[in-house]
């Protein structure tokens, strides 16, 4: 029977980081035997070597000696898992531009984030328009999707920079599902009258798990999209910050770290 091993993703990073340090292999036993990733620091650095080979900074003499270091043989995997790097290979590594190196390590980051990531996203606010559109997306949305809703009226104080702070985080939480409404196109108009706006209704999995009414009592007179960040995470409701900006955000008067 054939045996799978999972690498430990530590020393894959720690190479990136610094490729001249010795690093050891771990292997240890993978159970799901359907997707297999063998990635260990040999595999980092033929990664590497084939984005020097594709890069058009890189002289011709130099890519051919890349492309035949990380040739890869489908019969010869082993061997290459437990051989030591020759001082060619090292110095080969070694004296790589930081710049070409750094967009490696950008790439390699972007493709893990996306191994890791799952579920659908969404990276801008939702306008909703009927209680019905309302129900619609509470009921429908996936089980590990958190929807945050914003209750507001126009020319309520404090709802118009409540919208503006949700625009920039829904860019920095692509996971999440931001939407916006108006108190009277709920249906419940007289639930939520001027005086509990702007309100923030959480769900996750169809059941109501926050629900913050007369948003601007829970913060200073003037906030930003940082205070509406701390705000919810104290509470436990915002996931791990993923890599995203807000664009623009000198423009629309968010402050954003």
């Amino acid at each position: 029977m054939q045996t799978f091993f999972s690498v430990k993703l530590g020393s894959c990073f720690h190479l990136l980081m610094d490729p001249s340090q010795p690093i050891e292999l771990h292997l240890e036993p993978c159970l799901n035997y359907s997707v297999v990733y063998l990635q260990g620091p040999k595999g980092v650095i033929n990664d590497w070597r084939k984005f020097k080979c594709e890069d058009q900074d890189t002289p011709p003499s130099k890519k051919e000696l890349l492309r035949q270091m990380s040739n890869p043989q489908s019969d010869d995997i082993p061997d290459r898992l437990n051989r030591k790097m020759s001082v060619q290979e090292y110095e080969m590594i070694a004296e790589e531009d930081e710049k070409c190196l750094s967009k490696y390590r950008q790439q390699c980051m972007k493709e893990m984030h996306e191994r890791l990531s799952f579920g659908p996203k969404f990276e801008s606010v939702v306008e909703l328009d009927s209680a019905e559109a309302f129900l619609e997306v509470i009921e429908k949305a996936h089980r590990l999707t958190l929807v945050i809703v914003h209750i507001y009226e126009d020319g309520v104080k404090g709802c118009e920079a409540l919208n503006s702070c949700l625009d920039c985080l829904a860019t920095e939480y692509p996971s999440i599902k931001f939407c916006r409404i108006q108190a009277a196109a709920t249906g419940a108009g007289k639930r939520f009258s001027d005086n509990v706006l702007p309100t923030i209704l959480v769900y996750k999995a169809g059941e109501l798990i926050g629900n913050f009414l007369s948003m601007t009592q829970h913060l200073s007179e003037e906030f930003f999209a940082t205070d509406i960040e701390a705000f919810l995470s104290e509470y436990g409701l915002l996931p791990e910050k993923e890599f995203a900006a807000c664009p623009d955000e000198e423009e629309a008067g968010v402050e954003v770290e």
